[in-house]
């Protein structure tokens, strides 16, 4: 049996299909609000045929979200899907049994708190989370595991495209290596500048987090845009491409485990 595990972000959904071993299947779809329930639930019904996995082989499912326009949508096609109602990351009945400490533990984003269980789990604590989806964010958990704060920034394509729309001379460029660090064109200096300019950034605050904490993390880095530009860091890390599903299954199975 399965769980299906949905991560709703602004700019695509992350679907897995989890077991105790982890991750057993895995694809993604493009958020999009203007489409209905039925739309998703034809989107998930493809992907569990791609897979060849019936419905009736998933057990229940768990729903992390930040784009709240779309929830209702996205729920009733999950449980469409599923037959089942459907576990929703930051309701009040959900526990996601993570120690937060910071002012205001309920503005915590709910993909902040599944990326921060999964690593939580799988590796050793303290730790610096670095999540490079539509936003880069970065998470501190303390040698007690423990949630202490973090930091959000622009993601790797929101300011790229920000260059590319308030610099009318500079055009729309992929994101990809250039030749050399130097650019000697526009577009190579573009390339250049988010390539080097992120992955000098991360590896900047793994240091300067690691001066100001007092300790040395553990540095986990996930999230579909750490791809381009984890080649290019200098610091040791952990690469778990799946860690923000896997944190949202282990609070999945935690809370039937306490219902039941």
């Amino acid at each position: 049996m399965y769980t299906l595990a949905v991560d709703m972000g602004n700019s695509s959904l992350a679907v897995g299909i989890m077991n105790d071993n982890g991750v057993a299947y895995a694809s993604r779809i493009k958020t999009d609000r203007q489409k209905t329930e039925m739309h998703y639930l034809l989107q998930f019904r493809q992907i569990l045929s791609e897979f060849k996995i019936d419905a009736s082989d998933i057990n229940g499912s768990i729903l992390s979200s930040v784009v709240p326009e779309l929830n209702f949508s996205v729920l009733q096609a999950m449980k469409w899907l599923t037959g089942k109602n459907v576990m929703m990351l930051g309701n009040d009945d959900v526990n996601p049994q993570l120690e937060i400490d910071i002012t205001d533990p309920s503005s915590l984003g709910k993909d902040r708190i599944a990326d921060c269980v999964g690593a939580i789990e799988n590796y050793p604590a303290p730790m610096m989370i670095i999540d490079m989806g539509t936003a880069t964010t970065v998470n501190i958990i303390n040698d007690e595991k423990k949630y202490i704060g973090g930091m959000i920034i622009p993601g790797v394509k929101i300011s790229l495209n920000a260059l590319s729309k308030s610099a009318s001379q500079l055009p729309r460029v992929p994101i990809e290596a250039p030749r050399s660090i130097v650019g000697r064109n526009t577009t190579e200096c573009m390339k250049s500048g988010v390539i080097y300019g992120f992955a000098s950034m991360i590896d900047g605050l793994i240091d300067r987090m690691s001066d100001e904490l007092g300790f040395k993390p553990t540095v986990v880095i996930t999230g579909g845009n750490s791809r381009f530009i984890i080649p290019y860091c200098k610091h040791e890390f952990i690469y778990d491409e799946f860690l923000l599903l896997k944190g949202m299954y282990y609070i999945y199975k935690r809370n039937q485990a306490e219902n039941n």
